[in-house]
């Protein structure tokens, strides 16, 4: 068994010799969702490092970090693909409901595609607290996990030809569009997640390059620090707290076990 596949396993809690079959993902999917944050904290510190296997590896398993889609739909993908699966990486455009319309940086989300009995699957472990803790049929087919409800449809339009959507439990009353992608357009190889690390970073349109912004699901909700505020959701019950950064710091290594603040004020 390689580095990444025992210190995945060890990250999430997932006994180190078991078999990942495909109906373990849904376990592996949640156990990913409660342990790893949703974080931009290296874009904003200016410390971000290329893509790699390597450095993915060293910043999320070694380091205990979290990370943006980039980092960890491409660190589930290896770990899937040295389990066995057939998966392969694409990439999305991103539906911002307030504007109704898709974010103009471009493709600029990493999810992964899985295959299976016949059957593709949407797998998507990197986009913030709106995680379907279980692979989505491209079919249409609603799967339900215990934050929402989840699909992908068929829809052909300039930015892809199928849409992720949700319905959050105790946020969304109808569906939402998560983002759209190709199917058959899967990434050559991980240039392309420096190309959106890149976007990200650099581009003044960026939702993740202002300010911090740190989320992970929960057993019972999920929690949400910003340079501003830490927003709880426990059993659809929200509480927001306004802090300072002395407070920012304090609730970053309280509950995402960050750890590396000489560099961050």
């Amino acid at each position: 068994m390689g580095e990444l596949n025992a210190l995945f396993r060890k990250r999430i809690g997932l006994p180190e010799h078991e078999a990942i079959t495909f109906d373990k993902l849904d376990t592996l999917l949640e156990k990913a969702a409660l342990r790893i944050p949703f974080e931009n904290l290296r874009v904003i510190e200016g410390k971000t490092k290329a893509i790699t296997k390597e450095n993915v590896v060293d910043k999320i398993l070694l380091h205990q970090e979290g990370g943006l889609c980039y980092e960890l739909n491409s660190l589930l993908y290896f770990f899937l693909i040295e389990n066995g699966f057939d998966a392969m990486l694409t990439r999305g455009v991103v539906y911002k409901p307030a504007e109704q319309q898709y974010l103009a940086i471009g493709e600029t989300h990493l999810t992964i595609l899985l295959a299976h009995a016949g059957q593709t699957y949407l797998v998507d472990t990197g986009f913030g607290g709106n995680l379907p803790m279980k692979p989505v049929p491209l079919n249409g087919e609603v799967v339900s996990s215990s934050n929402g409800e989840f699909r992908v449809r068929k829809e052909n339009s300039e930015y892809g030809d199928h849409v992720f959507e949700m319905k959050l439990k105790h946020k969304d009353t109808d569906w939402r569009i998560g983002y759209a992608f190709y199917k058959n357009k899967p990434i050559a190889d991980l240039s392309a997640c420096d190309e959106i690390q890149t976007i990200i970073v650099s581009h003044e349109e960026s939702p993740f390059n202002k300010t911090p912004l740190l989320t992970q699901l929960t057993a019972n909700g999920s929690i949400t620090l910003t340079n501003t505020s830490f927003t709880q959701w426990v059993d659809g019950v929200v509480t927001k707290e306004s802090i300072d950064s002395a407070r920012f710091k304090e609730l970053a290594k309280q509950y995402f076990n960050w750890r590396d603040w000489d560099s961050y004020e």
